[in-house]
C-alpha cells in the first residue's frame, strides 16, 4: 500500500517539496542541528526553514546548496526523489492526501502530523482514502461506464419482453384508488391522484432548469413548471414525479442503478396515462381487425406519439405475441433511445451500446425525414441482415428539434398491421461500411485529399458522467429552490 501511495506521485519529480523538505528534516536531526542552525547558516528565518521542511515553501537552488553544505552532505543526497524513510513515506503520503480535492470535499479537519500518531493509524487512514477514491472514480462513470449500463440495461429489458408486471400491478391499483375506469387520463385525475399521494401541487416559475419538477417530501408539496414548451404533455412531469415517490427507492448508488430507476419511473407513468387493461382490450381489437396502428393508440388515450409507442413495445410481445423494436432517431441520424425483441441489428460500439451510433440511411427512421407529407404515417420494408422488416415512422419535434419515431416487426408478423399494403422497400447491409457509410467511388477518386471538413463536436462527448446521484441536477439549486419555497410556520 506505501508504494502505491508514494511513488506514483514521486517517480517524475525529483524536486517535490514534501518529500523534499522531509528529507532535509531528517538530514538535520542526523546532524543534532536545530532549525535556527541551519537558518542562521542559510541567513534566513527558522520560520522560513520550518515552510522548507513541511513542503509549503519550493527552496531556491542557492539555499539548497547552503543547507547541504551546513548538514556535511551532498546536493544530490538532498535531492534524491526517495523518501528519507519508512515513517516519512507515510506522513508524505497522508500530507498529500489531506491536501488533495477528495479530503477537501469530505469536509474533515486536517489531521496533525505528530510522532504520537503510529504508523498503523497513518495506514489505515491512507487505505480509507484510497477506498474513497475508487469508489469516487466508480461513480464518476466515464462514458464508457454509462455505455456498458445502457447496454446491459437494455440486454434485462429485453428479457423480459419490455414489460414489468409489478409496475403494471401497481398502475392499476393507484387508478382504482382515484376511480379511473379507463380511457384518457384527465389532467383532473391525475391531480386527484397526487393529492391521494398526499400532495399538493404548485406551479413556479423558477423550478432549476436541470429539474422537470422537485418533490418537497418534508412538507408534501410538488413543484412544477408554471409553462411547458409547445407539444409538452402537462401530465407527465406529474405523472413522474408521483412514479418515483410510489416506487420509494433510495438514492442511486451509481450510473446503472440510476439508469434501471429512471425507466421504472417512465414506465409506471406510462402505465397510468394508457392503462394496461384498456389499452391490451383497443389492441387486441386492433389485431382481430388486422389494423394495428401507433397513431390510433396516441389518439385512444390523448398522448404523444412517442409514448405511444413505447406503451405499444410494453404491451405488443407480452399480451399480442409480437415482436418488435423501437427506434428515436435525430435528423443527422443518430440513435437516442432503441429498444428490440426481435433480433433486429441496431449500430453497436464496441461496448454494444447503441446510443449515439449512427443509423443506416435506408432504415424507415431516416428516410421518412425526406417526406414531404408530415401528417401520415411513414411505412416500408427493409431487408436487414437479419430478415426482413416492416416499419412505421413519424417526425415528432422536441426541445432539441426533430427526431423520428419507429416501430417494427419481423415480416412474418406485419400481417396484423395497417400499412402493410406499402410498395415502399429498402435494402440495408449495414453494419458492412459499403451500406451506406462509403462514398461512391467516383466521388471518393475525385475529391480523396482535397477535402478538409471541420466537424461539430460538442464538449459534452468527452466529459465524463456527473458523479452526483442524479446526473446532470445541481443540488446547490435544488435545495435553494425548496428554501425559498418552503411555507413558514407551522
Amino acid at each position: 500500500m506505501l508504494e502505491m501511495a508514494t511513488t506514483g506521485d514521486q517517480a517524475d519529480d525529483v524536486t517535490d517539496p514534501l518529500t523534499l523538505g522531509r528529507r532535509i528534516r531528517q538530514l538535520r536531526t542526523d546532524a543534532r542541528l536545530t532549525l535556527a542552525d541551519v537558518a542562521n547558516a542559510v541567513g534566513v528565518a527558522p520560520s522560513h526553514l520550518s515552510s522548507l521542511e513541511n513542503g509549503k515553501r519550493e527552496a531556491k537552488l542557492t539555499e539548497l546548496q547552503t543547507i547541504a553544505r551546513t548538514i556535511g552532505v551532498g546536493l544530490d543526497a538532498l535531492l534524491a526523489p526517495q523518501p528519507p524513510s519508512r515513517r516519512a513515506a507515510l506522513e508524505i503520503a497522508l500530507e498529500k492526501a489531506q491536501r488533495g480535492p477528495l479530503f477537501a470535499g469530505l469536509g474533515v479537519a486536517p489531521l496533525p502530523v505528530r510522532k504520537s500518531l503510529s504508523d498503523e493509524a497513518i495506514e489505515t487512514i491512507l487505505a480509507l482514502h484510497d477506498e474513497l477514491q475508487r469508489v469516487h472514480r466508480e461513480r464518476a462513470a466515464t462514458p464508457e461506464e454509462a455505455r456498458r449500463a445502457n447496454a446491459e440495461l437494455r440486454r434485462a429489458m429485453r428479457e423480459r419482453g419490455n414489460y414489468f408486471g409489478e409496475l403494471e400491478a401497481q398502475a392499476s391499483e393507484l387508478l382504482a384508488a382515484v376511480k379511473h375506469e379507463g380511457g384518457p387520463l384527465p389532467q383532473r385525475v391525475a391531480a386527484e391522484l397526487a393529492a391521494h399521494l398526499g400532495f399538493s401541487l404548485h406551479h413556479v416559475n423558477d423550478l432549476p432548469a436541470s429539474t422537470r419538477s422537485i418533490t418537497d417530501l418534508e412538507n408534501g408539496r410538488i413543484y412544477l413548471p408554471a409553462h411547458l414548451p409547445p407539444g409538452r404533455d402537462p401530465r407527465t412531469a406529474l405523472l413522474q414525479a408521483l412514479a418515483g415517490h410510489v416506487l420509494g427507492r433510495p438514492e442511486p448508488r451509481d450510473y446503472a442503478d440510476f439508469l434501471r430507476q429512471r425507466v421504472e419511473t417512465n414506465y409506471l407513468a406510462a402505465a397510468l396515462l394508457i392503462p394496461e387493461k384498456g389499452a391490451v382490450d383497443f389492441l387486441e381489437r386492433a389485431k382481430q381487425r388486422r389494423e394495428l396502428a401507433v397513431e390510433d393508440l396516441r389518439d385512444a388515450f390523448a398522448v404523444s406519439y412517442e409514448t405511444a409507442a413505447h406503451r405499444f413495445t410494453n404491451l405488443a410481445t407480452e399480451h399480442l405475441g409480437i415482436p418488435v423494436h423501437f427506434l428515436k432517431v435525430s435528423t443527422s441520424g443518430v440513435l437516442s433511445k432503441a429498444y428490440e425483441n426481435d433480433s433486429v441489428q441496431f449500430p453497436t460500439d464496441a461496448l454494444g451500446a447503441v446510443e449515439g451510433q449512427v443509423v443506416c440511411r435506408k432504415w424507415s427512421a431516416r428516410q421518412v425525414f425526406d417526406e414531404p407529407d408530415r401528417f401520415s404515417a411513414y411505412h416500408q420494408y427493409t431487408d436487414k441482415p437479419t430478415g426482413t422488416y416492416w416499419c412505421t415512422s413519424r417526425i415528432e419535434s422536441g426541445s432539441a428539434g426533430e427526431f423520428s419515431i419507429s416501430v417494427g416487426t419481423p415480416f412474418a408478423h406485419v400481417k396484423w398491421f395497417r400499412g402493410r399494403e406499402t410498395g415502399r422497400r429498402g435494402e440495408s447491409s449495414c453494419p458492412d461500411p459499403s451500406c451506406c457509410r462509403l462514398a461512391p467511388e467516383p466521388l471518393t477518386a475525385r475529391w480523396s485529399g482535397a477535402a478538409r471538413p471541420q466537424a461539430r463536436i460538442h464538449s459534452s462527448l468527452l466529459a465524463a458522467v456527473p458523479a452526483d446521484a442524479f446526473p446532470g441536477v445541481d443540488r446547490g439549486e435544488v435545495y435553494g429552490f425548496l428554501e425559498r419555497h418552503a411555507p413558514s410556520g407551522p
